[in-house]
């Protein structure tokens, strides 16, 4: 009788291993650690770095790297600084609230460093309508209230533009945003 317990909790425990030690699927048809582990220190190729959520329909990407959702398709449209808040707070993307604008660090966590021109996303990313020019950063400059961080999608460099200007926006999902939004 008490060899008959040992192997049922045996194989309970086995069977408990079992399922914590398969890779489960996020409703996209990939196999991986869900939910994911991001980590800004690992450097991962576009092809494994990015999934598009089927979940979400197919409206936005994972970036395993950070933990951060991104619209799949950034809108076109080109807005100030408090037009793009206003944005991403009010986008239905994927049937889903809770965007928000990047911040500096999320927006250049995107682009290669010192890219050449039109190259500033990794090869291989899921991403489309993202233009060659500037987008908007939820952070502002810490000398000058009046301007907000950019970063340019040409050649990755960053920059900043004063906030009455029009540009790009392109929302998150995720992460710590920052205060003043």
């Amino acid at each position: 009788m008490k060899c008959k317990l040992i192997i049922a909790l045996g194989l309970i425990v086995l069977g408990m291993v079992a399922v914590a030690a398969s890779p489960a699927t996020a409703m996209n048809g990939y196999a991986w650690s869900y939910p994911p582990l991001p980590s800004w220190s690992q450097t991962l190729p576009a092809y494994t770095r990015f999934v598009v959520l089927l979940n979400m329909n197919s409206e936005a990407v994972l970036d395993k790297e950070t933990g951060l959702v991104w619209e799949k398709s950034p809108s076109t449209n080109e807005f100030n600084w408090v037009e793009a808040q206003v944005h991403c707070n009010q986008l239905a993307t994927g049937g889903r609230l809770g965007w928000r604008l990047p911040t500096i660090q999320e927006l250049a966590s995107l682009v290669k460093p010192s890219s050449l021109p039109g190259t500033a996303l990794p090869t291989g990313h899921p991403f489309s309508n993202v233009q060659p020019s500037y987008y908007w950063s939820a952070t502002t400059l810490a000398v000058n209230n009046d301007g907000a961080w950019v970063v340019q999608f040409i050649n990755g460099s960053v920059g900043s533009f004063v906030k009455s200007d029009v540009i790009y926006t392109w929302c998150i999902r995720g992460g710590q945003g920052v205060n003043p939004q």
